[in-house]
């Protein structure tokens, strides 16, 4: 083996070709409504809602020129029970599809991702850091992250690297931890239901130091399907240096017994295929670790000064029961993060106020994939080039440096953001095997074996990602506001070394995206937004089976959230109705063909939610929810339609004294058959059926 230094034509920065969009309507349109608008009359004072994810600092949300929401526990007293998708998929323009036991792939404003890169697209944090290093993500790491027990949920939707870097493409989700104060006594939860469902709770803290967890036990609704899975989290806060130093610490391990597909177009309406398993030898075992530590103080009016960094650990093992010859797989990594801003205002004009800020990190990954036994599915040939023995064995470290600025300027109803963040990030890959695509001994496979070893290299790719934003405030409650932003990620180490058949190296750039987005928001009722992106770069798999660049898609869509009190009845209404198309024609693996203008799959065009939150008196809160999942194309040809849905959800609490409360949930309420995944591949219909309907019922106890 030998090492080499590869830097491909990515390693440029992008030309900030946004720039020639059509923005100029835009922003007449916002100018005319200012020149044409009556004086804004005096509006009721009502408390401003702050977020923190989309400026990396917490502001009022209506300060901020972009689409993000923020949830919070309210009357459950969790954000979740038994997945996080309860939770997320109540957000516009999001929808998390469940896999077996915690697994699920994510949308945001975009089709539902799957593949080597599909984690890449979305930005997943926790208390500021990313969940996992740039270049090795998992679709499945939001399980890393107790969301059950968090104190919010923040989601940023469209683009926000030049923000937060790498993986901003889609979306921005941010789990934020509780503060020490709110730990402050003792809490204790326990929740039981349908199979064997079990979960416990609790939290300790005195105001400065707390401990909280949970502890889940799902026996599963199909055949060998069970998973067990613990969360442990500890909060420390204290004065330092004339700020405030903070203090978070993360583990959790998963035990899961997974199930696969059932197979066979509408499988998942029939009683007995959807409780079935054909897999039942699958499993996923993954543990990880964090500690984080945040520096931050005010020396002064619109002053900020921050640091900090964050340790992370993480490891997985899992078959891959839905591959030919079932491999095992596992990975790990370990990394370390940085990161450091100053704000300030300028001092020859106090409107002007300015941001610098960087990050680093370093990572060291490694995967291993083996096969036990020899293949014994398939056909002949399928078999021949599937050896047992070890497929890939290689570590690859990471290095990236960003740096990025911004200058905002407030003038009576208007403000003015503008930014710009570059990044550097270097892969050196270490193959630890024979590069080629020969068995583990050097044995050739009957033309050549389906897993392919790069040689040793290096790869480095470069960005430069700008951000526009306009906000005018045409009301004490209403802001208006224009936002043009650009996204990208690197290529997943995966995608670059991870190849098959006869490519032997993966000439791939940076995925990018460009986005302009038109919104409008009341701080007492809810938001729209208009928005149009263009991703260029899309790395896919061709029909030689090759890691490519070249595709090309767009986003176009309308989101919606909105809520009325009516007395002790609150009515909430959100959604989203979008079209994500592609924007070139090729052929791919499995035989399918892209046709442009066609919809991406699994993409349904209609996403929305209504909720009655019920308020009969200060004690007790019933809430029923009604989701409705719009048809969606299975393949890429559009030739197989998955015809939508609508579920029911039901939830009450009764808090029965200042320190009891009782709980109760019913999911599915109508006992519909739907589909938590469906999809066309392979020449068949694979399906993860949904539960049906599901009853639970808890008790909390607080000490004060």
């Amino acid at each position: 083996m030998h090492h080499g230094r590869t830097l491909p034509a990515s390693s440029r920065p992008n030309r900030p070709t946004w720039l020639t969009w059509p923005i100029g309507p835009l922003c007449i349109l916002i100018a005319g409504l200012a020149l044409g608008a009556a004086p804004a009359e005096p509006a009721t004072q009502v408390l401003q809602e702050v977020v923190v994810t989309a400026q990396r600092r917490a502001a009022p949300l209506q300060s901020v020129a972009a689409s993000i929401t923020r949830l919070e526990p309210g009357a459950m007293g969790r954000l979740d029970l038994g997945h996080h998708a309860e939770a997320l998929n109540r957000i516009p323009g999001v929808w998390v599809q469940r896999g077996s036991g915690q697994e699920s792939l994510l949308a945001i404003r975009s089709p539902v991702l799957t593949g080597a890169g599909a984690c890449g697209a979305f930005a997943m944090l926790e208390d500021g850091f990313p969940l996992r290093p740039t270049g090795f993500c998992n679709v499945n790491e939001l399980f890393e992250s107790n969301t059950s027990q968090a104190a919010a949920i923040e989601v940023v939707r469209g683009p926000g690297s030049s923000v937060y870097g790498a993986n901003a493409v889609h979306g921005t989700l941010h789990v934020i931890s509780p503060s020490a104060a709110a730990l402050q006594g003792a809490r204790a939860s326990l929740v039981g239901g349908v199979d064997g469902f079990v979960n416990v709770a609790g939290e300790l803290g005195d105001g400065r130091s707390g401990l909280y967890g949970t502890w889940r036990h799902d026996d599963g609704f199909r055949v060998d399907s069970a998973v067990s899975e613990l969360k442990l989290n500890a909060v420390h806060e204290t004065p330092w240096a004339a700020g405030e130093l903070r203090w978070r610490a993360a583990a959790t391990r998963l035990d899961q017994d997974t199930a696969g597909f059932v197979r066979g177009e509408n499988a998942y309406r029939d009683p007995v295929l959807r409780r079935s398993n054909p897999n039942p030898e699958a499993f996923r075992n993954a543990d990880s670790a964090r500690l984080s530590a945040r520096w931050t103080r005010s020396p002064c009016v619109g002053c900020l000064d921050e640091q900090g960094g964050v340790l992370r650990h993480s490891s997985m093992r899992f078959l891959q029961h839905f591959l030919l010859g079932k491999p095992l797989e596992q990975n790990s990594q370990t990394s370390l993060a940085l990161s450091w801003a100053r704000e300030r205002p300028m001092n020859f004009l106090a409107d002007l106020q300015w941001r610098l800020g960087a990050d680093a990190e370093w990572a060291d990954t490694s995967l291993q994939q083996s096969q036990a036994l020899p293949t014994t599915e398939g056909s002949a040939a399928a078999r021949a080039i599937r050896p047992a023995g070890r497929h890939y064995d290689y570590d690859t470290s990471v290095l990236g440096v960003g740096v990025h600025g911004r200058l905002q300027l407030e003038h009576g109803r208007w403000q003015w953001r503008a930014g710009a963040r570059l990044d550097r990030i270097r892969y050196r890959y270490d193959n630890r095997m024979r590069d080629g695509n020969t068995a583990e001994d050097g044995t050739p496979c009957p033309g050549g074996c389906l897993y392919s070893r790069p040689a040793d290299r290096s790869d480095r790719f470069d960005n430069l990602a700008p951000q526009i934003e306009v906000l005018w405030r045409s009301t004490a409650d209403s802001s208006l506001y224009l936002l043009v932003n650009e996204g990208f990620r690197p290529p997943e180490i995966t995608e670059l070394y991870r190849l098959q058949r006869n490519q032997s190296v993966a000439e791939l750039e940076r995925e990018q995206m460009q986005a302009v987005e038109l919104g409008w928001r009341h701080a007492r009722h809810g938001s729209l937004a208009l928005f149009t992106q263009r991703k260029r770069n899309v790395i896919l798999r061709d029909a030689n089976g090759f890691n490519v660049i070249g595709g090309r898609t767009r986003h176009e869509g309308f989101e919606y959230a909105w809520q009325v009190p009516i007395g002790p009845l609150t009515l909430a209404a959100s959604g989203t109705y979008a079209r994500h198309r592609y924007d070139f024609s090729r052929q791919i693996e499995g035989g399918e063909t892209i046709i442009s203008g066609r919809d991406i799959d699994t993409a349904p065009r209609h996403l929305h939610q209504l909720e009655a939150e019920w308020r009969p008196d200060p004690r007790t809160t019933l809430t029923i929810e009604w989701r409705h999942t719009g048809r969606y194309a299975a393949d890429a040809a559009n030739t197989r339609i998955q015809p939508g849905h609508e579920v029911l959800r039901l939830r009450g609490a009764w808090q029965a004294s200042p320190r009891w409360r009782l709980t109760a949930e019913i999911d599915n309420l109508a006992n519909t058959r739907y589909a938590d995944r469906a999809d066309f591949a392979q020449g068949e219909w694979r399906y993860f059926p949904a539960r049906g309907r599901s009853g639970f019922v808890g008790v909390d106890w607080r000490s004060r």
